[in-house]
């Protein structure tokens, strides 16, 4: 008896920091988003690329959610807002934006600390921006999911419907950039460094987003997890 009362407890403890964890990701992303925004809209300086907001505001509001960092950034605030509510979340469509969410925001974080950050010069409000997207938000995620879980949530199907995403992101990218002259990041740029070039720099992180995806997988079936679904089922019995 006392041995089922310290193993409910215990549960309770790991779901009650699990939900702190992600409910702070959530916060921190929404509050670098606000920032962010105001930003644009008063022609700040704009965290992914550096440079101030400028031309009309509805091209300003396009531009700012282009960026893949954002979009990432926004998976993770919606999947971290639901695993706060809800740690024992399923289902199929949950396993793809989960996946996306883990995919999208550490590959932002890799791709601005190796590339961008030598680029991108923030200060001020926009260095706060850059802090939650580019550093806390990547690496807080990922290291919620290794710790909480829970697992298991991939399979080799949720994870080949998660490129679905990042594919057709790069199909807009470079549509949009062939009508309005305008790329999100520098590595991407037609204009500057060419088509092929910038062709040959989407598949290299394509590429490293599928091995990515392939570690993330492995992991989620033979990695313990602090959060487990018979918990959940303990506590209904």
């Amino acid at each position: 008896m006392n041995a089922t009362i310290a193993t409910t407890e215990s549960t309770h403890v790991r779901e009650r920091v699990a939900r702190i964890w992600f409910g702070t990701i959530a916060v921190v992303v929404a509050i670098a988003l606000v920032i962010q925004i105001i930003l644009i809209l008063t022609g700040g300086q704009d965290a992914n690329s550096g440079e101030n907001a400028t031309g009309p505001v509805g091209t300003r509001l396009v531009r700012l959610f282009s960026f893949f960092t954002i979009q990432s950034n926004l998976f993770v605030l919606g999947t971290s807002i639901a695993l706060a509510l809800n740690l024992f979340r399923d289902g199929k469509l949950w396993r793809v934006l989960r996946f996306d969410a883990l995919l999208g925001i550490i590959i932002t974080g890799l791709v601005y600390e190796t590339v961008l950050a030598q680029l991108v010069h923030p200060q001020g409000w926009a260095l706060v921006a850059t802090i939650g997207f580019h550093y806390i938000s990547p690496w807080a995620t990922l290291i919620g999911w290794l710790i909480f879980g829970p697992r298991p949530r991939m399979t080799w199907t949720s994870t080949a419907l998660g490129f679905i995403w990042p594919l057709l992101w790069l199909v807009y990218t470079f549509v949009h950039g062939a009508v309005t002259g305008w790329y999100p990041y520098p590595f991407l740029d037609v204009d500057t460094i060419g088509f092929a070039d910038s062709v040959r720099n989407s598949a290299i992180v394509l590429l490293i987003g599928v091995l990515i995806a392939i570690v993330l997988t492995v992991l989620d079936h033979r990695m313990p997890s602090l959060l487990r679904d018979s918990d959940r089922t303990r506590e209904r019995e």
